[in-house]
C-alpha cells in the first residue's frame, strides 16, 4: 500500500500483520483522494481504513483542521480519537482532538483559539461541531477530508442529518468525502451519494454476506418475568471474557445492573443519563478489562470495539434487523469466535427474530441445554 514508514511501524507495533478484505479494497482507493462509500461487516477494521488514509494523506506540515470525522455518539468519537493516537505515535507534530457535547463549550472554544493547541484532525459529534462552526470558532476552510462513520445512523436521524448538511456547506467544495457503515438501505445510499462526487463504492451486494461466521447465535423463548433468573443462570453457567447485555431503555439498564450487583454479579450500566465523564470512565474500564459485564442501551450498539467481548445478550429484543446486526457485531470481531443469545418473550419479539433470519439468511436456533465453550471462546 506504500504507506509512510511511520505508519507502517505503528501498524507493526499494534500487532497487525495482514489487512482485512475491506482494508485491502478500500485503503488503496482512499489514498488516491477519490470519494468513497464503504460498507463492510462489523469488526473488520473500517476505522483503520479512514484513520490510515487521513494519516497517509495529511500534509507534512498540516494546516489547522485539515480533516474532520463525524460520528453519532461520544464513546465512538472518543474511540476513533484513540485509534488516531495509536496510529500516529511516530508523527509527533500531529495534533488530534475529540469534541462532543456534555463538556463545557468554552473549553472547546479555547482549544481553537490557541495556535499551539489547534488540532489538525478533529473527531466529533454533529451537535457540538456545528455549534463551534456556527460561532466561527472552528475553522473549516482547510478541510481536505470529510468523513462520516456509521453514516446510516448519522443520516437516518433528521436532526443529525440537518446538522451534517450545515457543517458540510461550510467546508470547501474540493474536499474528499468518505462514508463508512455495516448496514446501508437504498434510501440512505441515495442520500450518501448526494454528498459525493463519483464515489468509489465498496458495497456488500447481499445481506447474507453481513453474517459473522465465527458467531454462534441462539434465542431463548421465555416470559418477561423469567428473563432475570435466566440471565443470571447463563452468566453463571457460561465461560466468558467480557459480556455486553443490551436492554431497550435507560430504566431497564439501571434496574438490571442494580439487580446483578445485588446478586454478586459485578456489572456497570451505560446509557445517555450517565454523566459524560463517567461514561468515558466506564468505557475505558471495560476496554482495560477492569469490568467484565456491561449493561447497555442502544447507545453502545454500534461501532464500539472492545476486543475481549465474546458474549452478547439481547435481554430486550432490538427494534430492527439492522440494530440486531450491530449489537451482535460487538462479539466475534475481526473473524474471531463469539456467542449471541437473544431473549424472545412476545409475538413482536418473534416477528423481529423472523425478520433477522430472513434478511441475513441465518438460522438462529433455540439455545441448547449445554454449549461447548470451544465453539465461542478463542484459544
Amino acid at each position: 500500500m506504500l504507506l509512510k514508514p511511520e505508519l507502517q511501524q505503528a501498524i507493526v507495533d499494534c500487532g497487525f500483520e495482514h489487512p482485512s478484505d475491506v482494508q485491502q479494497k478500500c485503503i488503496p482507493e482512499s489514498i488516491l483522494g477519490v470519494d468513497v462509500l464503504c460498507q463492510a461487516v462489523s469488526g473488520m477494521g473500517k476505522t483503520a481504513v479512514f484513520v490510515l488514509t487521513v494519516l497517509q494523506c495529511i500534509d507534512k506540515d498540516p494546516l489547522p483542521v485539515s480533516a474532520m470525522i463525524l460520528c453519532h455518539n461520544r464513546e465512538l468519537a472518543y474511540q476513533i480519537k484513540g485509534e488516531f493516537d495509536r496510529m500516529s505515535r511516530y508523527m509527533k507534530e500531529l495534533r488530534t482532538s475529540v469534541i462532543y457535547g456534555g463538556e463545557p463549550l468554552a473549553g472547546h472554544q479555547k482549544l481553537f483559539k490557541d495556535p499551539a493547541r489547534t488540532p489538525h484532525i478533529v473527531v466529533g459529534t454533529p451537535g457540538r461541531v456545528l455549534a463551534l462552526t456556527k460561532d466561527k470558532t472552528l475553522p473549516t476552510k482547510n478541510i481536505k477530508m470529510f468523513i462520516l462513520d456509521e453514516c446510516d445512523r448519522v443520516l437516518e436521524s433528521v436532526s443529525m442529518r440537518a446538522d451534517i448538511q450545515r457543517i458540510f456547506k461550510e467546508t470547501p467544495v474540493t474536499k474528499q468525502v468518505m462514508m463508512f457503515t455495516a448496514t446501508l438501505s437504498n434510501d440512505i445510499k441515495m442520500t450518501c451519494r448526494k454528498f459525493m462526487q463519483n464515489p468509489r463504492e465498496i458495497l456488500i451486494e447481499n445481506d447474507r454476506q453481513l453474517t459473522l461466521h465465527g458467531l454462534k447465535q441462539y434465542y431463548v423463548k421465555l416470559d418477561e418475568k423469567e428473563k432475570i433468573s435466566k440471565l443470571m443462570d447463563l452468566i453463571d453457567q457460561l465461560q466468558f471474557n467480557q459480556v455486553i447485555i443490551f436492554v431497550k431503555s435507560v430504566k431497564h439498564a439501571m434496574k438490571l445492573a442494580e439487580i446483578l450487583v445485588k446478586n454478586a454479579i459485578p456489572s456497570k450500566a451505560i446509557h445517555r443519563e450517565v454523566p459524560q465523564e463517567e461514561r468515558i470512565k466506564i468505557y475505558e474500564g471495560f476496554k482495560q478489562f477492569k469490568h467484565r459485564i456491561l449493561v447497555a442501551t442502544e447507545i453502545f450498539g454500534r461501532g464500539i470495539d472492545i476486543e475481549k467481548i465474546n458474549i452478547v445478550f439481547n435481554y430486550d429484543m432490538p427494534d430492527s434487523a439492522d440494530s440486531y446486526l450491530h449489537r451482535v457485531g460487538r462479539a466475534g470481531r475481526f473473524g474471531t469466535k463469539g456467542l449471541a443469545i437473544t431473549f424472545s418473550s412476545s409475538d413482536e419479539d418473534k416477528t423481529v427474530l423472523d425478520e433477522i433470519q430472513k434478511r441475513f439468511e441465518v438460522k438462529i436456533e433455540e439455545l441448547p441445554t449445554t454449549i461447548d465453550s470451544t465453539t465461542y471462546m478463542n484459544n
